[in-house]
């Protein structure tokens, strides 16, 4: 008997209604038919201690900040679940970091993230967040598109940005410890219908911004080179799982629920939830081309050229104890203390359709 080819999936936040398709092709043996031993690591993981989670005596921090692309990066994941600002980090910061590529579009539409306030709050439009306390992830691009976003609706774009432990950055807009962050529409969105929050949200396209594929799927470009046939399986095994869940979402819901518990060290996830994203979903995972996962190079283009001509495409990186050399505050990022801008021909390539399958 053939022993299975592992691929380990980073996973960006706890299973939820992004994810789907994996759980689906897991529990209908896709993957297994593919000959692939597919696990899917969720930021609870201890692993995580520092950036996802709060370190603790049980979970000490690794000494490093952990996130689904530096797994990729290190090795110790195959592909990882990113953000596309994330993307554009990875393929224009140092050379001693890899150019990761992103080689599928989870969702198809674009629009599915907000920056989110509570509506009991009275910030009910963006150019009301000057002055506010913005709940962050820390990443190199995040801070300075709220406040494009910001300056976009009338506003000066001045807030203060916070950086807690990820998976608890929800929280504290709950809480009342934070004044706005950007949340999943298909998640926490659906969350606080559920649990009567009302909320005021600014969908991420409609104050300026031709955001990219959020969230995309990345993979080392080594590895596919490497392991072209792998990867191949893996997405096509995949592909047919966002299908199956978008023609039957309430099912693809409840497999949610049920593998997550097993393959996640026993993660609940809440079933009524589940269903309501993936209800949210169900007509934003495949596009008209009707083959899961295919981007187009216009909407990266143009991703691109918003952030360079909106003076975001620099060379500076976000970093916790700043050199104001290559490496500068969040702070400074967004009062435009951000290194050197990148010229837009010098940005390689940073997405591929090559391994996914055809119509």
């Amino acid at each position: 008997m053939t022993t299975p080819t592992t691929v380990i999936v980073a996973l960006d936040w706890t299973p939820n209604g992004n994810h789907l398709g994996f759980y689906v092709a897991k529990d209908r043996g896709f993957y297994k038919d593919a000959g692939l031993d597919v696990r899917l690591v969720s930021p609870h993981d201890a692993a995580y201690a520092g950036s996802y989670l709060e370190p603790d005596a049980e979970n000490p921090s690794p000494g490093k900040y952990v996130t689904p692309c530096s797994k990729v990066a290190d090795g110790s994941a195959h592909f990882g679940v990113n953000s596309p600002e994330g993307v554009v980090g990875w393929n224009t910061s140092g050379p001693e970091r890899p150019r990761l590529k992103a080689v599928a579009a989870l969702l198809f539409d674009r629009n599915t993230s907000a920056i989110v306030t509570l509506k009991s709050s009275g910030i009910d439009a963006p150019n009301k967040l000057d002055g506010c306390k913005y709940a962050s992830y820390a990443a190199r691009f995040e801070g300075r598109i709220v406040q494009k976003m910001i300056q976009a609706d009338g506003g000066v774009g001045e807030f203060n940005e916070t950086t807690p432990p990820m998976l608890g950055i929800w929280n504290t807009l709950l809480n009342g410890e934070a004044d706005a962050t950007w949340v999943f529409s298909q998640w926490e969105g659906c969350e606080a219908k559920l649990k009567n929050v009302e909320l005021n949200a600014f969908p991420v396209c409609d104050y300026g911004m031709p955001y990219a594929y959020a969230p995309c799927l990345c993979a080392h470009p080594d590895w596919l080179v490497g392991n072209p046939e792998t990867a191949r399986a893996f997405l096509d095994a995949t592909a047919r799982g966002y299908k199956i869940a978008s023609e039957d979402p309430i099912a693809a819901a409840e497999i949610l629920v049920r593998v997550a518990r097993t393959e996640n060290d026993g993660h609940a996830v809440n079933p009524e939830l589940a269903k309501a994203s993936a209800l949210y979903l169900q007509n934003k995972m495949i596009g008209p081309s009707g083959v899961w996962g295919v981007m187009e190079q216009r909407v990266w283009d143009d991703y691109l050229k918003w952030l360079w001509d909106a003076g975001l495409l620099t060379d500076g990186a976000q970093s916790r104890h700043p050199d104001s050399g290559k490496t500068f505050s969040l702070d400074d990022l967004r009062a435009g203390k951000a290194g050197n801008k990148i010229p837009l021909d010098q940005v390689p390539t940073v997405f591929t359709n090559d391994y996914l399958p055809t119509v």
